[in-house]
């Protein structure tokens, strides 16, 4: 990999940014997050009548983007027994849409070297406390080896800083050979079917580049909607203090024909209710362009890193907040798979997994972690920011079944072309369910074959037989004979060695 001069470093940034794909989507010259109508809203909702908040929580079984207003007054709720309810229906609802799935994935970080200054992030270009590498083509296939053959994940989020050298053609190679890694496990073969991103905001070219790739989620990140505090954060001569370049990098994905992305917020840069009105507001701008809703939404909490100094203490989220605003974005953008990461400590993923759709497992986010011995302790200058949780994939899974949940490894709905507009469709409707339910049981009985220990395989079987009961009682209202006739034969192959079988 050739070397950057600073020199080549300054030209590249200079060409990335293209202000006509800024422009194209404000109006009026403004962009869609309006501060002063959002804290007109939490100030005009700040005591709500609970009767009203009960209005709210049951128009929210509707599954539809709630609107500005109500968002704002279930927000403002601090009564504990009102929350309660708030977050008993936030379950409910997940369970209408998503059923008793959680889907497990891990992040493989490609590169640390970064042209940004944030003041949060250990990656940035000024601290001298970070590990710079990125990795070549031969280090993703040994990483991928790890993840695939000896933990037994089938989905990555691949995590890039902002850097020619992690560029959209890297991006689109990396990709390419993780698509590629087969690893022979106990049963099969371990391999990765879905590969997420988060990177840096692309210029459509670009974008369209990581379509062609066969990219999964594209992944952006606001960190703060609020304008003020993204400037303080983020300096205006990087890269990334261009507020409304990264504000409309989802915008230009949908128009370079990826139909799936993720939003999320950085929680703890600002007030943590103007972030869930910012998240939403930017849910309503991609319904209103493209009659899509982001697939995903993350709400990650600040967490230390090397070499950084934090001075955001006073917008600190506590844990209490933290769960509330959780089960206020289940009930505001319904539809949403939402993710919960290694970030937090087991408790709290554990105290809000049954309003949750996602969660990454034995993950590590050191530059090349995964294939350096199998390393098991965090090196701090290796890593962007510190983990909370590093339980293995097998101890994750089965605690996950013990309370019921089914861990699925289902990567079908993207490769049958359930994305964009047809799976909001089936979401909010609740027939994506059903597909999913007859995958999940699939794939979770495809990884317990290959990668579970032998505990964690009779904890899962027996999870998998409730499964299957309950979906032969189903028949014929949601599932068809046909169905499961297919279902019940595909789940014997995979007992015998099929795998990748899927509706």
């Amino acid at each position: 990999m050739s070397a950057h001069t600073p020199q080549s470093i300054r030209a590249w940034k200079e060409q990335l940014i293209h202000q006509d794909e800024i422009d194209r989507y404000l109006v009026d010259g403004k962009d869609f997050i309006d501060e002063e109508q959002i804290n007109a809203a939490l100030e005009k909702n700040r005591h709500s009548d609970p009767s009203r908040i009960r209005e709210i929580i049951a128009k929210a079984f509707s599954i539809e983007l709630m609107s500005s207003e109500d968002v704002a007054a279930l927000l403002q709720v601090t009564d504990p027994d009102l929350r309660n309810e708030i977050a008993e229906a936030a379950k409910e609802i997940k369970k209408q849409v998503y059923d008793n799935r959680v889907v497990t994935f891990a992040p493989l970080y490609c590169g640390s070297k970064c042209v940004n200054r944030c003041a949060y992030c250990g990656f940035r270009s000024d601290n001298k406390s970070v590990i710079r590498k990125v990795l070549t083509m031969d280090e993703i296939r040994e990483e991928t080896r790890v993840l695939a053959g000896t933990i037994g994940h089938k989905r990555l989020i691949i995590v890039f800083g902002e850097h020619p050298e992690t560029d959209a053609d890297y991006i689109a190679e990396t990709m390419n050979t993780i698509y590629e890694v087969k690893v022979p496990v106990r049963n099969g073969m371990g391999e990765i079917r879905r590969v997420n991103v988060n990177a840096a905001p692309l210029p459509i070219q670009d974008l369209k580049k990581l379509q062609k790739a066969g990219i999964g989620t594209f992944q952006v990140f606001q960190e703060t909607y609020h304008h003020e505090t993204y400037s303080k954060v983020h300096p205006s001569d990087t890269l990334k203090g261009n507020y409304r370049w990264r504000l409309y990098a989802l915008h230009r994905a949908m128009d370079a024909g990826i139909d799936d992305v993720a939003i999320g917020a950085l929680f703890g840069l600002y007030d943590w209710k103007f972030e869930v009105m910012g998240m939403v507001a930017h849910a309503r701008d991609l319904e209103r362009l493209y009659n899509i809703g982001p697939h995903t939404i993350s709400f990650p909490r600040l967490t230390p890193a090397v070499g950084t100094n934090f001075d955001h203490s006073k917008h600190q989220v506590s844990d209490e907040d933290f769960t509330h605003l959780i089960a206020v974005l289940r009930l505001a953008i319904p539809y949403a798979g939402m993710i919960i990461t290694n970030r937090e400590t087991p408790q709290i993923m554990e105290s809000v997994i049954d309003m949750c759709t996602q969660r990454d497992a034995e993950s590590k986010i050191g530059i090349g972690d995964y294939a350096d011995t199998y390393r098991k302790e965090q090196i701090a200058e290796r890593e962007q920011f510190m983990l909370n949780d590093t339980s293995s994939l097998d101890q994750v899974i089965q605690k996950l079944a013990k309370s019921g949940h089914i861990t699925s490894f289902c990567t079908a709905g993207y490769r049958c072309g359930r994305t964009g507009d047809k799976i909001m469709g089936l979401l909010k409707s609740g027939k994506e369910g059903c597909f999913c339910k007859l995958n999940a049981v699939l794939t979770f009985q495809e990884w317990l074959e290959d990668f579970a220990s032998e505990e964690t395989k009779e904890i899962g079987e027996k999870l998998i037989q409730q499964e299957i009961a309950e979906i032969r009682e189903r028949v014929p209202k949601d599932f068809s004979q046909a169905s499961f006739t297919k279902f019940l034969a595909d789940y014997k192959k995979i007992q015998h060695g099929e795998r990748d079988l899927y509706f």
